[in-house]
């Protein structure tokens, strides 16, 4: 396991900084509404211990047992998600059906399908391997249709930020996998025109896209989560304010443990801690990928891929929405933002990417 160090170091770094900026980004928001200023990081180190136990479990199970389980574990996520948009079932929170709530704590059946459907199609393309020349549209067609079922079901919460990540995810393995270049042009029109769709049937989307490109349109509205983030990264300056020293988090930042987290970072820490952030997860991919290229057999190759791009892709969609390069998706960054269902993912994705590696080396 000793060439995994670096991974696992990264993994580690991310993770306790990212307790060290709950509790810096939630202290004043949890005292004024619980009366407690640890009252998310709590929660969230009792997740990091969780999480712990379980990438050290899963980087011992043969990652070869979810070959043989995938339509499991596919079924399982499928019913899940069905189960979270039956009211009764599944809870509300910030206008989307995609909880299960478990007392002040909540489970978002989304997160497992992530793993699960990469799973699938990481066996699919490699059980298929033979046939890509000969049959290419047949080839593809069943896996394409599965992928786009359950970002359907994510919809209907509706999650379009977890719904992209899982997409593109996949969409990302089957590129490596092979997968004809017409199949991505043309995907690629639907998925535009999907889109603006999605856009038309909801509003809220197109006000945040209307906030996106001109937030100070409606600064106390739409735009003023974004103006917040804003203000919190410009002063950062090199070093920033110093830890604990974050002036966004007295209430002018909404929430800002969770999707915005990396907003605070930046301005107590500057754009020194910025560049090591991203350079932790750059570094995780990187060695998820030296991983998936040592791998000896294709589902280990393309199940190490997807998770570690996984990985790094929301990372990137995250850092993208606080720096407003692009639309409030409400998708967090991993390790980093409170939030259990997100970081015992994360934790599982990497320990079985350390498996993978153990059984490849």
């Amino acid at each position: 396991m000793k060439k995994n160090y670096y991974l696992l170091g990264s993994v580690l770094l991310l993770s306790i900084l990212g307790l060290m900026m709950v509790y810096s980004s939630s202290s004043v928001w949890a005292m004024y509404r619980f009366h407690d200023s640890f009252h998310y990081v709590k929660y969230q180190g009792i997740f990091f211990i969780v999480g712990l136990l379980l990438l050290f479990l899963f980087s011992r199970i043969p990652y070869s047992i979810y070959h043989k389980y995938s339509f499991y574990l596919l079924g399982i996520s499928f019913l899940l998600l069905v189960l979270v948009l039956i009211p009764g079932i599944g809870s509300i929170r910030n206008g989307s059906r995609s909880w299960f709530g478990i007392g002040s704590l909540g489970i978002q059946p989304s997160e497992l399908c992530k793993i699960a459907l990469l799973i699938f199609t990481s066996k699919y393309l490699a059980k298929n391997n033979n046939y890509y020349n000969s049959h290419p549209i047949l080839i593809f067609l069943p896996v394409i249709g599965v992928i786009l079922m359950f970002f359907g079901l994510i919809m209907l919460q509706p999650d379009l930020g977890t719904g992209t990540i899982i997409v593109l995810s996949c969409i990302a393995v089957l590129f490596i996998g092979g997968m004809d270049m017409r199949f991505f042009i043309i995907g690629g029109v639907i998925g535009f025109i999907g889109l603006v769709l999605l856009i038309v049937v909801a509003p809220y989307r197109l006000l945040r896209i209307i906030s996106f490109i001109d937030p100070w349109k409606d600064a106390l509205g739409s735009g003023f989560q974004m103006i917040q983030s804003l203000y919190a990264i410009g002063p950062g300056g090199l070093l920033g304010h110093g830890y604990l020293n974050s002036i966004q988090k007295h209430f002018y930042l909404p929430e800002p443990q969770t999707d915005f987290i990396f907003s605070v970072l930046a301005e107590e820490f500057g754009i020194v801690g910025v560049i090591v952030v991203v350079g932790l997860f750059f570094n995780v991919f990187y060695q998820g990928m030296k991983i998936s290229l040592q791998s000896k057999d294709l589902f280990g190759k393309y199940l190490s891929f997807g998770l570690s791009f996984q990985i790094l892709f929301q990372a990137i969609l995250n850092l993208m929405v606080v720096v407003g390069l692009i639309p409030v998706t409400g998708v967090t960054l991993p390790f980093l933002s409170y939030g259990g269902s997100s970081l015992l993912v994360s934790m599982v994705s990497i320990g079985i990417i350390l498996n993978i590696s153990k059984n490849n080396s």
